[in-house]
């Protein structure tokens, strides 16, 4: 993949193009900005409205780990789809492997989660990844790589 320049980033709506989640698994509410073929900044506000916030847990409303890597994921497959320019081709970008993942700082509702996700290695439709979550003071909440493969969506 090619080295580019930054671009501003965009709104919901470029988000449901370029991803098939809807709600609610959709955890990418803005992209900040995109270096395409290289990294993303995006956003997830995190809100007490969370339907996973009723359970995890009553009295301490704590963003579960796991959630906090889909949400890099799907930057992540933002990342790719948009780079590789197949926004609206019904691509699905799948998970094949989650590695070092590191939970630092628990996530509460009112935050705002960046989430930065880079490219570390890109071979045809795999993909490798390096993420990190920050709260908008910089502080680290969690961190991983993962390897993702983008495919066709199933018949």
């Amino acid at each position: 993949m090619s080295e580019a320049a930054t671009r501003p980033g965009f709104d919901i709506r470029r988000v449901l193009a370029l991803l098939p989640h809807r709600y609610p698994m959709l955890l990418v509410d803005r992209v900040v900005d995109f270096v395409p073929d290289k990294s993303i900044h995006a956003i997830k506000a995190v809100s007490m409205n969370e339907p996973f916030f009723q359970g995890h847990f009553p009295g301490r409303p704590i963003m579960p780990g796991v959630l906090i890597v889909e949400a890099l994921a799907q930057a992540a497959g933002v990342l790719a789809i948009e780079s590789m320019g197949l926004a609206d081709a019904g691509k699905l970008v799948y998970f094949m492997a989650i590695d070092g993942a590191k939970f630092r700082k628990p996530v509460e509702p009112g935050c705002l989660l960046h989430l930065h996700a880079e490219i570390v290695q890109a071979k045809r439709a795999i993909c490798r990844f390096d993420g990190r979550a920050l709260f908008d003071d910089g502080t680290l909440a969690a961190e991983c790589s993962f390897t993702a493969m983008i495919a066709d969506a199933p018949a």
